[in-house]
């Protein structure tokens, strides 16, 4: 089946739905509300489900190139520098792949033409007749076979077709994350009673780093963040002081974490929700981008499979809303116990880790993940544009 497709949204999801959509012979538009293409100045990783899947688009090798392997699991330390976890062996080991989020947007956008990316086009209108998807962007309508809502949390796609969905929910976590510049830095985790701090490297002398705390309440911002950052973690172990140092005080970003509660469907007619239009998550199973390439992935399995679209869409909606809603909800789990301000809570998880052998540990860490990172991408037909 061959059609045409408007994909809101020019993130990491949105591109990827792009890719693969255009690989199954589908005609694309992108629609970026954003005047300019890019990504924040912030670090991320993929694990090997979503590279997995970006292989099965061809652009895997591509993406790798972009990115810098890295074992921040393995090296799990206290403030004052002790180890809890430190593997010594990390080829034992899986690695993660660490991303400036700016190299590996890059790395997508070079696959979609400059003529299926329209800037500063935000949806304000959908429309649905007759097996035909009308978007309005200001005073313009286009009109697909086809919506892919890879708008993000707050999705305008999402508000409008559902209407009653429940909003992403704040759940007490924060973070504060920036990117400097300083070699010979390896990753690392540290862990604290109400907080977490992650180093991982992202390339050419480049490090990101992120702090993850309990917050009082949502929205509380400090008129130099980077400041509070350094009141909080400012004494811990090297190189957590001399990072703070080598950060601008200006790249900080700060924003509050939230989740999204169980949708009902992640179909609408001929509209589609991937990524965090679907399924917003807290970043600690570091699957939140990776969620949204597998979801781009089986999206363009389905349609190249199925004989319409709606079939297409059950299928996409079968396969992607238990899988993440899991995801979802192990993420939140993770993420609430690695900030517990409790102290019996803190001492017991240290007490536990530190009974771990470290020449165990990897193949613990990687037998939990098992059922998220063994994930196998559909096999689909190619068609040669």
């Amino acid at each position: 089946m061959n059609g045409s497709a408007i994909v809101v949204g020019a993130g990491i999801g949105g591109l990827t739905a792009a890719i693969a959509l255009r690989r199954i012979g589908w005609d694309v538009t992108v629609l970026e509300r954003a005047s300019e293409l890019g990504e924040v100045g912030a670090g991320m990783s993929q694990s090997p489900n979503a590279l997995r899947a970006l292989d099965a688009l061809g652009v895997g090798e591509e993406v790798r190139r972009a990115g810098v392997p890295f074992h921040a699991p393995n090296h799990l330390r206290t403030p004052s520098g002790s180890y809890l976890i430190n593997a010594q062996t990390p080829e034992d080991g899986t690695p993660l792949l660490g991303f400036h989020r700016a190299d590996l947007h890059r790395a997508l956008l070079g696959h979609v033409p400059d003529e299926c990316v329209r800037t500063s086009s935000e949806v304000t209108g959908i429309e649905q007749t007759a097996g035909k998807v009308t978007v309005t962007c200001g005073g313009a309508k286009s009109t697909a076979d086809l919506v892919v809502a890879a708008d993000g949390a707050n999705s305008t796609t999402r508000r409008l077709l559902w209407p009653d969905a429940p909003r992403p929910r704040f759940w007490g976590n924060t973070v504060w994350r920036a990117i400097a510049k300083l070699d010979g830095v390896d990753a690392s985790m540290t862990m604290s009673r109400g907080q977490y701090f992650l180093i991982m490297p992202v390339g050419r002398g480049r490090v990101y780093w992120a702090l993850v705390a309990r917050a009082q309440g949502p929205g509380i911002r400090f008129d130099d963040e980077l400041s509070e950052v350094r009141g909080r973690v400012g004494c811990w172990h090297d190189p957590i002081p001399a990072l703070l140092d080598a950060t601008p005080p200006d790249v900080v970003l700060h924003h509050d974490l939230a989740d999204l509660d169980s949708l009902p469907t992640y179909v609408h007619g001929h509209v589609a929700l991937l990524g965090d239009a679907a399924h917003v998550m807290h970043p600690d199973m570091g699957q939140g981008a990776g969620q949204a390439i597998e979801d781009a992935v089986v999206l363009a399995a389905a349609l190249a499979a199925a004989g319409d679209v709606p079939a297409a869409l059950r299928q996409y909606d079968a396969a992607r809303r238990p899988r993440t809603q899991t995801i979802v909800k192990q993420a939140r789990k993770k993420g609430l116990g690695g900030t517990s301000a409790n102290p019996l809570s803190y001492n017991l998880q240290k007490l536990m880790l530190r009974m771990i052998p470290a020449s165990r540990w990897p193949a613990l860490s990687e037998r939990a993940l098992a059922p998220v990172w063994t994930w196998e991408p559909p096999q689909f037909l190619e068609h040669t544009r």
